[in-house]
């Protein structure tokens, strides 16, 4: 589901734990970078404060993001790529991303760039898509 600020949700069919394990294997096996993951519960819960599981994957490739870059510096504000995975109140987990489409517009890239973005955008989806699926 895509909404209006350009972020898009999948659900999950594992945990929060097992979907950040696949994630993981996942961002391996393609070679890419995993940058740093953020275990926000683990901070919330270092301060004495409860929050339902939420991990940060900011990853990536150079070759891919340094393209996006070269047509206009300001997307490195967005880039590496980020992926947050959460429980929602309902217990379901969740992958919340980026749309690489979206950040296009939200930067003004444009021409022959947008092939580049077309091609990481269906990239990224699928990789998320393949992480959220049944093992």
């Amino acid at each position: 589901m895509i909404a209006e600020n350009g972020l898009i949700t999948i659900s999950a069919s594992a945990g929060p734990a097992e979907t950040a394990s696949r994630l993981a294997a996942a961002i391996a096996a393609r070679g890419l970078t995993l940058f740093v993951r953020i275990d926000h519960a683990a901070g919330a819960a270092a301060v004495g404060l409860a929050l339902r599981p939420t991990e940060l994957f900011v990853f990536g490739h150079a070759k891919g993001g340094t393209a996006l870059m070269l047509a206009n510096q300001t997307a490195g504000l967005d880039l590496p790529l980020k992926a947050l995975i959460w429980q929602n109140a309902d217990g379901v987990t969740q992958i919340t991303y980026d749309d690489l489409r979206w950040l296009a517009g939200r930067h003004g890239l444009a021409g022959d760039v947008l092939k580049n973005v077309g091609a990481l955008a269906a990239g990224l989806d699928a990789l998320l898509q393949e992480v959220a699926r049944p093992a």
